[in-house]
């Protein structure tokens, strides 16, 4: 259990602001939503009522980042404070894979748990390869007390999918579309199945809009008459609604429970809008590229906090946070220190939510190295100015991860620098790597600085090379997972 790694001196409240009560935490996280695709974020079309009362009741976060350019990473941030590679957590983990969020790892849940906190996950999981299955850690030990998930997608699609577990117990065939059948679950938990003794942490982890999508006509036909030969378009435009009417179901449990006061709700994304064969209609708000890349339409999100007793309804901030912050900023909340012992990459937001300036001290930093083509694979951001490198590497395949790619890329070198001034080149459209060396020579520094030390940190994994990797010769249980129809 990941609780064994944590000494009690980690869990005790401290002293500052101990008369308040602790607040409730519900963070809600899309999968692969576009900065551009709610309306409060300025898409023209798509209708997100629930989402858009949220951010008028609380703080919109223009410059909020996912800490990955994919999904696996940017998950492993958002729970752990840190930044993913420190992790092993380098891409999106497919079925099987030995990459897995460790037992060493402390999380959100974890840390919350220990401090007297009821605990519950509800959607995708996508933090191991052996899901519900031995050796490796699920999602109970890492500290939620109860969890409803999934491997990584619902299947065989988002509609009627068979694969998702309660504790260890597979159900079985669900009916409905995923995002209301997680929706249900979060609300049931809500209402019956946590301890009303304690403050919670509820983690929901939605489907939408990722692929593959399925929409309910209900939503969809919204958008039919304005797309009638596009319904790729139809589906997306529809899929982002129902993501946010399952947003919505679970914002009116809080309503009707009285809750809505004590909670500090999160809303962002994992990363940017996917592009595919299938679907391309998702909006990155103007940024440059999309899911998988480090430029800025692969890592911003959208981003809202509502907290009645501490952020102010309807204010914006353009100061750049990640996912990586909430860690410490639930902790800070709570009374809760954070772990101790280990690299934390995020700073606490709780200053911002009052209106003030938060201390950073380190840039933000990401690294994907399957970006598509020839992006760059390391970047960092510091203040209004981002670097982006790449290394001087062979790039592995997608996939799954390969031992001597990631030996290659522990001893290579970065080269190939971009650096942008994003407050006034937001798109990133103007290299100045040329014409600003000392800036270069500055943030470089950093940069290096920065990857050295998580390049140190991170884990190798066995690959499906090695002859003697487990997987292969795992006893599956009596039920078999069909794969998705190609």
């Amino acid at each position: 259990m990941i609780l064994r790694h944590l000494s009690a001196a980690l869990l005790l409240p401290l002293a500052l602001h101990a008369a308040e009560p602790r607040p409730n935490f519900l963070v809600l996280l899309a999968d692969d939503l576009g900065y551009g695709d709610l309306a409060c974020f300025g898409h023209p079309e798509i209708q997100t009522p629930h989402l858009d009362r949220l951010a008028a009741e609380g703080l919109k976060l223009t410059a909020c980042y996912a800490a990955a350019a994919v999904c696996s990473p940017a998950r492993a941030g958002l729970l752990t404070g840190r930044t993913p590679y420190r992790a092993g957590i380098y891409n999106a983990i497919p079925f099987l894979s030995p990459a897995h969020l460790r037992a060493s790892e402390v999380t959100i849940a974890a840390l919350l748990k220990g401090a007297g906190y009821a605990t519950a996950q509800a959607g995708k999981w996508h933090l191991n390869g052996f899901f519900n299955l031995p050796g490796q850690p699920q999602p109970g030990d890492h500290g939620f007390d109860h969890w409803f998930a999934v491997q990584n997608n619902a299947l065989p699609n988002h509609l009627n999918p068979f694969n998702f577990v309660r504790n260890g117990i597979p159900l079985g065939p669900q009916r409905g579309y995923s995002g209301a059948i997680v929706a249900a679950e979060a609300v049931r938990w809500l209402e019956s199945g946590r301890d009303r003794a304690k403050p919670f942490f509820l983690y929901v982890a939605l489907h939408e809009p990722h692929e593959p999508i399925m929409t309910d006509p209900a939503f969809a036909e919204r958008y039919r008459a304005r797309h009638p030969d596009d319904p790729s378009r139809v589906a997306y435009y529809g899929n982002v609604t129902q993501m946010d009417a399952a947003v919505g179901r679970i914002l009116a449990a809080l309503d009707s429970q009285g809750l809505a006061a004590d909670t500090v709700v999160v809303f962002t994304s994992d990363n940017g809008p996917a592009r595919t064969r299938y679907h391309n209609a998702g909006s990155s708000g103007g940024f440059r590229e999309y899911k998988g890349h480090l430029y800025e339409g692969g890592i911003r999100v959208p981003g809202i906090v509502r907290w009645p007793r501490g952020v102010r309804a309807g204010s914006v901030s353009d100061t750049p946070v990640s996912g990586v912050d909430f860690l410490p900023t639930f902790c800070e909340l709570a009374r809760v220190a954070p772990p101790a012992g280990r690299p934390l990459d995020g700073t606490s937001l709780a200053a911002l939510f009052g209106g003030g300036e938060i201390n950073r001290s380190q840039p933000l930093y990401w690294q994907y190295h399957w970006s598509p083509g020839s992006s760059p694979q390391v970047a960092l951001r510091d203040r209004a100015w981002k670097l982006l490198a790449r290394h001087d590497a062979p790039r592995p395949r997608a996939g799954d991860h390969n031992q001597s790619h990631i030996l290659a890329l522990r001893t290579a070198p970065l080269t190939g620098f971009e650096l942008y001034d994003l407050k006034r080149d937001p798109a990133e459209k103007t290299n100045l790597a040329a014409s600003e060396p000392a800036r270069l020579a500055e943030l470089r520094e950093k940069l290096e600085q920065f990857h050295a030390s998580v390049r140190a940190e991170a884990p190798l994994w066995p690959s499906w090379e090695d002859p003697g990797y487990e997987a292969k010769t795992i006893v599956w249980p009596t039920y078999q997972p069909q794969p998705l129809a190609k």
